[in-house]
């Protein structure tokens, strides 16, 4: 099983669209997003998204992945033990364990020379993580 395949429980999908289609497709997937993130935001429920994911053509070996999440997922975050002096190092932690899980289950060490994971906030509750 794919990384993708881990993370999402879903099979990659390359769809074909035509030229100019995919604009439009990835912005009504983002509206959809802050929507379903507002709406955990009503309910108090903890909401985390990857909203981009990008990879580096000229070296495979680096991307990116755009996070977005609303307070409570932090508010979860902090009640498990995660810390940090913000918001970003605090997902930072979450996510580094997100991905020494994905590797363990994969029968993958951890305790390889993996490189560093970068987290840069963006915009408020949002952070590149490359």
């Amino acid at each position: 099983m794919k990384w993708f395949d881990k993370l999402t429980g879903k099979k990659e999908e390359v769809a074909q669209t035509p030229e100019g289609e995919f604009d439009e497709l990835e912005t009504n997937r983002r509206a959809a997003l802050d929507l379903e993130k507002q709406e955990a935001t009503r309910l108090g429920k903890a909401w985390v998204a990857v909203l981009d994911t990008q990879v580096n053509p000229e070296n495979i070996k680096n991307g990116f992945f755009e996070i977005d999440w609303n307070n409570q997922f932090i508010e979860e975050l902090l009640d498990a033990g995660y810390s940090g002096e913000t918001n970003e190092e605090i997902v930072d932690g979450w996510f580094k364990t997100v991905v020494s899980q994905i590797l363990e289950e994969g029968s993958e060490s951890v305790d390889r020379d993996m490189g560093y994971i970068n987290v840069v906030p963006i915009e408020k509750g949002k952070s590149e993580v490359s």
